[in-house]
């Protein structure tokens, strides 16, 4: 007996043409880029929230991180998305996205309850996101950015 797929060829490559198509690949990256450009973009607009995140991270001089991370996020994003050094983009968001969630989202101090479980989630979304990006650098490399 011969086993056969439920896919049937014209759904898998129909679906592979729009999968693949450069309209999805931009959606795509613009989605996995979107809270390293809503972040920089909130705190841009709301400077001083931006100086009393990096405080509650301890982050000092807040100025100076904050607008560190400003530039970083939407340097990278940017990278990502055009597809200039997208693999280097995508590993540097991988980076950060480890570093920040290691540091805002340590959830084993907390106390059990509904917070904790949210800071739970929310790491494990991050950890998940950052895998994303390695993913997509790792694609780069091996397909390239045009491509």
């Amino acid at each position: 007996m011969t086993y056969q797929s439920h896919t049937s060829s014209p759904i898998r490559s129909n679906l592979a043409r729009v999968l693949g198509s450069p309209v999805t690949r931009t959606v795509s990256l613009l989605a996995i880029c979107a809270a390293y450009v809503q972040g920089p973009l909130t705190k841009i607009f709301d400077f001083n929230g931006a100086l009393a995140e990096m405080d509650h991270f301890g982050l000092h001089p807040a100025a100076f991180f904050a607008v560190a991370v400003i530039v970083f996020e939407l340097t990278a994003s940017a990278m990502v998305i055009s597809g200039f050094l997208r693999w280097a983009g995508a590993l540097a968001l991988a980076g950060f996205t480890l570093l920040a969630t290691f540091i805002a989202l340590r959830f084993w101090e907390m106390a059990p309850g509904m917070d904790r479980m949210m800071a739970t989630n929310a790491f494990f979304e991050h950890l998940g996101l950052a895998g994303a990006f390695v993913f997509v650098a790792a694609f780069d490399l091996i397909k390239g950015a045009g491509k």
